[in-house]
This record gives C-alpha cells, structure tokens and sequence, in this order.
C-alpha cells in the first residue's frame, strides 16, 4: 500500500506551473459534506459558530463534485471541518464520486467516534481509496481534555480503528478493492511525541501508516488555546518542508469582486472571520461568471497577480 505522506507531498509540491497568473485546475479538492462535528477540539475552530451548522445539499454536491471532475481534479477529499460520518449519505457521494464521476480517488478523514464497522464497510463498498483517523490523544483523560467528550468514548475510537481493518480484509478479499488505512496525531507540545508512544503502538498494527502533524492556529483563532503555540510547517518531517510560498492570489478592488485562490478555485468574498463569518467561499461557475469584473478590471487584475507570482518566485 503506497504511503499517504507521498501522496500528500506530492500534491503540496507547488510546481512553476502552479506559481503562475493563470494556474492550472487543482487536482486535489476537499469539499465539506457538513458543518457539523460530534468533537468541540479546543485546537479547532469549527466549534466556534462562525458560520451556520448545517449539511451540503445533494443537487449541489453532485453538480460541484461532477464539474470538478470534468474540468480535471483528480482527487477528492469529502471532508474538511466537519465530521462527515454525521452524514447519513456518505456512502452514496463516495459511490457517485467514484462510479459516476470516475474520480480515480476519494479520501477521507473521520475523527472515528461514529465510524462504525458497517458504516466504514458501506463507504469501502462505495469505492473509497484511503480513511484516516485523526487521532490525537494518549489515553483517556487527554481525549476527553482535547474534545470535550466523555473519556469513555476513547476506547470506543481505538475499536473503530481495529474494526476497520477487520472490515478492509473483508472487502479486499471479497471484491478485490484495497482502501488505505492510516493514522495521523497532532504535537501540541514536545512531550506529545513520547507521551503517546503506547496509544500509537496500539493501533500501528491496524493502519499502513501513521504520522505526526504540528499545531496549526486556524487563522490565529486557536493560537494560544490550553497554553499552546502553533508551529511553521510540519516539524516532525521537517524533510517535507516546503518553501513559503503567496498561496492566494487574488483579485483586489469593490467587495463584489471575486478572489481566485492559487489553486484555480473562484472565491467570494464573505464578511472576516472577527464578525463572525469566513472570509470566502466557493462560487459555483455559474454565478462567478456573472459577476466576473469587466474586461478592464480583470486586466488590471491580471497584472497585479503577475507581480505576486514575481514575488513567489523570489520566496
């Protein structure tokens, strides 16, 4: 089973044709299935009501996830934020994602807490490439610290991530469809490392891999929770670190004006996040047409993310 952390420096490898005024379509997005999560993650923001808690609509998911494809993505997350096994028609994007859009692969993240056996084995029938668990306590105590859940429930992901490996051989041997398993935890401070040694040992038989994340501070709107410090980059494969680079490039002017991240995705600008609203979200193509800027404004546009792609090569 190839290792997610290739698959992932791959995809985070800004290559020149990427560091450009007119990049290239993205080929991994990750859509949000739902707002929603069973954890409040004192290191995440989702728990912070920025923004109204509630699912994507099927007619706009498979219009969005059919035109990705179209238009050449080749990757699909379906997660972000929110805990997507809270979705009641998880299997059925995954299946439509793979079967009907033909992506050649579809993964996700759950933090485990609902990832049951034979949900994790509708999702598997679907057609799912890879499942990762974020996993990122050492016992008990510190899973109930993190997510404000009751300890008891710690176990209960520890069995969920054994099951599903149980459920993957099944699948395999039954179908011939190998999913991924893996495992990734988060260094809130240098002790973390040595202080889940036993947690991780438990589970490494079960996953492919597992692997260790810095503390990232979501915008500054986490930094500093339960004492903690976020950190530049992944210090624990500090061989993947990548050079900073101007990740969006965006149209400036009236507010109407759309941003085009560097990525390829159109982008609306929203209220900021201090009055209670995410700075941006996804445009579907249809509107973002309608109100692209003039001829004139978009040259003007042009020419300013010419000279921040200038200043992205500098980096």
């Amino acid at each position: 089973m190839p290792k997610i952390t290739d698959r992932i420096d791959r995809i985070t490898l800004l290559t020149d044709e990427y560091r450009s005024p007119v990049p290239p379509i993205p080929k991994s997005v990750k859509i949000e299935l739902t707002a929603r999560c069973d954890f409040k993650c004192f290191f995440c923001a989702s728990h912070m009501r920025l923004r109204d808690k509630s699912d994507m609509s099927w007619p706009f998911f498979s219009r969005i996830v059919k035109e990705m494809r179209d238009a050449g993505v080749e990757e699909l997350g379906v997660f972000y934020l929110g805990e997507s096994f809270l979705v009641p028609w998880l299997p059925d994007a995954i299946r439509y994602a793979k079967q009907e859009c033909g992506y050649p692969y579809v993964f996700l993240t759950t933090n485990g807490r609902m990832a049951e056996a034979e949900r994790i084995r509708a999702c598997m029938n679907a057609g799912l490439d890879s499942l990762k668990f974020s996993f990122n306590f050492a016992d008990a105590d510190q899973f109930s610290e993190v997510t404000g859940v009751k300890s008891k429930d710690y176990r209960r992901i520890v069995q969920h991530i054994k099951d599903a490996h149980k459920v993957r051989e099944e699948v395999r041997e039954r179908t011939g469809h190998q999913c991924g398993l893996f495992a990734s935890s988060i260094l809130y401070d240098g002790e973390q490392q040595e202080r889940m040694q036993a947690a991780v040992e438990e589970i490494l038989p079960y996953v492919d891999e597992h692997y260790y994340l810095p503390l990232y501070g979501q915008a500054g709107l986490t930094s500093g929770a339960k004492g903690t410090r976020a950190t530049a980059g992944n210090q624990g494969r500090i061989g993947a670190l990548r050079k900073p680079a101007a990740l969006l490039v965006a149209f400036h002017g009236r507010p109407h004006h759309l941003r085009r991240s560097a990525v390829g995705l159109l982008l609306r600008p929203r209220r900021p996040l201090q009055h209670g609203r995410p700075q941006h979200e996804l445009v579907p193509r249809g509107l973002a047409q309608r109100e692209l800027p003039g001829a004139a404004a978009r040259e003007s546009c042009r020419g300013r993310d010419r000279h921040r792609v200038r200043e992205m090569h500098r980096l």
